[in-house]
C-alpha cells in the first residue's frame, strides 16, 4: 500500500527505501539532467506529493552521491527552468554509514496543474520549440496526464458553477443506461462544442454526481457510485 507524502516526510530514510518506488517514492541512482528529473517533480505535485531519493539505486541499494553542491543545482535549474509555474520544494542530505542521500521532498500544490517545460530543436528548420506536458503520478511512474484530468485541475483554481439542465439530465440518463461515456460521446451526444462539453463534464465531477477514470491515454466518465 501507497503511503501518503506526509507519512513518508517523517520516517527514517531506510524505513523509506524499504517501501519500494511507488505512487509517492522514486529513487535516483544519480541526477544529471534538469529535464528529467523536473518531470518526477512536477508529477508528484500533481498529484499527492512525493520523495525522490537521489543516490539510491532501483533494488534499494545506498550508493550514494558524490558531490551534493552539483546535485542541488540540478535540482535547482531543473524547478527555476523546467515547471511551471514554480513551485516550492525542499531537500535534505542524510548521511548513512558515510553515503550521503539526497532527499527531494516535494510535497502536493494547491497551484495544479503544473506544467513540464522541454526545449528541442526542429530537425527541419532548426528553429528552438517549447513543449509542455503535464505530467501525473500513476503507480511508480510518471505519465503525462490527459485533457480531461488537465481540465479537471485548472477548473478547481474557480469556484464551482453547477447547473443541472437539459444537457446535465441527458449526460446521467445516459450514464444510467450505459455506464460509461468519454468527452468526445458526450459532446456528439448534446450537440454542444468539446470546451463546453468538457465544462458541464469537470463541473459534475467536482460536485461529486460523476467520476472521471482514466486507463492509459484514455479518459472517461461514469456515475459516481457505478
Amino acid at each position: 500500500m501507497s503511503l501518503t507524502w506526509s507519512q513518508l516526510e517523517n520516517m527514517p530514510l531506510l524505513d523509506i527505501i524499504g517501501q519500494g518506488e511507488s505512487r509517492n517514492t522514486e529513487f535516483k541512482r544519480l541526477v544529471h539532467s534538469p529535464p528529467k528529473i523536473a518531470k518526477s517533480i512536477v508529477a508528484f505535485a500533481n498529484t499527492e506529493g512525493g520523495v525522490i531519493l537521489i543516490g539510491v539505486d532501483d533494488d534499494k541499494r545506498i550508493t550514494g552521491i558524490h558531490s551534493e553542491k552539483e546535485m542541488l543545482e540540478v535540482i535547482h535549474d531543473a524547478v527555476r527552468l523546467h515547471v511551471e509555474p514554480e513551485l516550492q520544494i525542499e531537500t535534505e542530505v542524510i548521511e548513512y554509514k558515510k553515503r550521503l542521500v539526497l532527499m527531494v521532498i516535494v510535497p502536493e500544490s494547491s497551484d495544479k496543474p503544473h506544467y513540464h517545460i522541454a526545449t528541442e530543436r526542429n530537425p527541419d528548420t532548426l528553429k528552438t520549440l517549447t513543449r509542455k506536458k503535464v505530467y501525473m503520478r500513476e503507480d511508480s511512474h510518471n505519465k503525462v496526464a490527459t485533457p480531461d484530468r488537465v481540465c479537471l485541475m485548472e477548473s478547481v483554481r474557480d469556484p464551482l458553477l453547477l447547473s443541472f439542465g437539459t444537457h446535465e439530465k441527458m449526460l446521467l440518463g445516459y450514464l444510467e443506461k450505459h455506464a460509461t461515456i468519454t468527452a468526445k460521446e458526450f459532446s456528439s451526444l448534446a450537440g454542444i462544442p468539446m470546451k463546453k462539453a468538457m465544462q458541464t463534464l469537470v463541473a459534475l465531477v467536482r460536485s461529486g454526481a460523476i467520476k472521471l477514470c482514466t486507463e492509459g491515454k484514455q479518459s472517461y466518465y461514469a456515475l459516481q457510485n457505478a
